[in-house]
């Protein structure tokens, strides 16, 4: 077992050097004094190759250039708090939703166009619509069917809380991803609920650093059982499948919270300084170019807009039977508040 993170999901983090230096500028634009104070300045939270892809066709397109600032969603999206409306960005993308839904609460979001949101069905958006849904991943079960049968296998992520499930599965807790999943945990089952539940996941859970680190633990016979997202699963498999080529993936369906489906968002500072390009360019995003490039490449990630199919080999969104949530809804504070008194963080 691994030593527990305190890098916390919505944990306060110190805006100075050390954060700065892990926003890397890539894309069409640099990050020095040779950037255009007319560059579009999108924080940046999603994966970077895609956004990158994303902002060399958008400025190919419109010529607007785009400067990406990388982190993950828990430092940019305090970052954003904490720079209130001093921020210099326009943008804010997010790989899951309670980093955006924080930002939101701070009152720092501008509603998205209505143009843009009618792109999205209304399941992958909130119904603010002062942000939108960008791409999605769903919440899935990997197993090694040398340890255990499918017929072994929970009914329910819920039963991995249970005295017989203690030392047999896997998980990242110190990370985002994970905390999103628990997030729709409070939000089925309430903070009761959610407590048990987490209660029963200190004893029961080994801890690994990422969703990889956990795949490849089950890969390797660990732990028969882990809990990913399942974009992980599909880009190995589309390698050479080294870190899953003894596993195989477990859809609980049935509205469980196991089959949470985490929306990726997208949204437009209320300050921003170029407010009409960021408009412009989450409009892009979810069009069908912008849609395309998600679909078609490395990322496996399902888009949410346009009518863009996922990759072939994912089962179809709308098929996974997953719990309709509001993402505005999934409460970040609440979840590190629980998984902390849990001694998950």
């Amino acid at each position: 077992m691994l030593p527990r993170s305190r890098l916390a999901l919505l944990a306060p983090v110190t805006i100075g050097a050390l954060l700065l230096a892990g926003c890397t500028a890539v894309g069409s634009g640099a990050e020095d004094s040779s950037t255009s104070d007319d560059a579009l300045v999108v924080y940046n939270a999603q994966h970077e190759e895609l956004t990158a892809e994303w902002a060399d066709a958008f400025t190919e397109q419109t010529g607007i250039e785009v400067v990406l600032r990388n982190g993950d969603d828990s430092e940019l999206g305090n970052q954003l708090v904490q720079e209130g409306s001093a921020s210099k960005a326009d943008v804010f993308l997010t790989e899951n939703s309670p980093a955006m839904s924080l930002v939101e609460q701070a009152g720092l979001l501008a509603p998205v166009d209505e143009a843009t949101l009618a792109l999205v069905p209304e399941q992958y958006r909130p119904v603010s619509g002062e942000w939108t849904g960008i791409a999605a991943r769903s919440t899935v079960l990997v197993y090694n069917p040398e340890l255990i049968s499918e017929a072994e296998l929970p009914a329910s992520l819920l039963d991995l809380a249970e005295p017989e499930w203690k030392g047999r599965w896997g998980a990242a807790p110190a990370k985002a991803d994970f905390q999103a999943i628990v997030s729709a945990v409070v939000e089925t089952q309430g903070e009761h609920g959610a407590r048990e539940w987490l209660e029963g996941m200190a004893t029961n859970a080994t801890e690994y650093r990422n969703n990889i680190v956990t795949m490849k633990a089950v890969n390797a016979g660990e732990v028969p059982v882990g809990i990913i997202y399942h974009y992980y699963w599909y880009r190995d498999q589309d390698r050479a499948a080294e870190d899953s080529g003894n596993t195989k993936l477990h859809y609980f369906g049935n509205q469980d919270p196991g089959a949470f489906v985490s929306v990726s968002g997208g949204g437009v500072l209320k300050n921003a300084p170029h407010a009409d390009e960021a408009q412009q360019f989450l409009a892009f995003i979810n069009g069908e170019q912008g849609q395309k490039i998600l679909g078609d490449g490395y990322s496996f990630e399902y888009p949410v807009a346009s009518g863009v199919a996922a990759k072939s080999e994912l089962p179809p969104l709308d098929g996974l039977n997953a719990p309709a949530i509001d993402p505005s809804t999934l409460n970040g504070p609440k979840v590190i508040e629980l998984m902390t008194e849990a001694g998950l963080l």
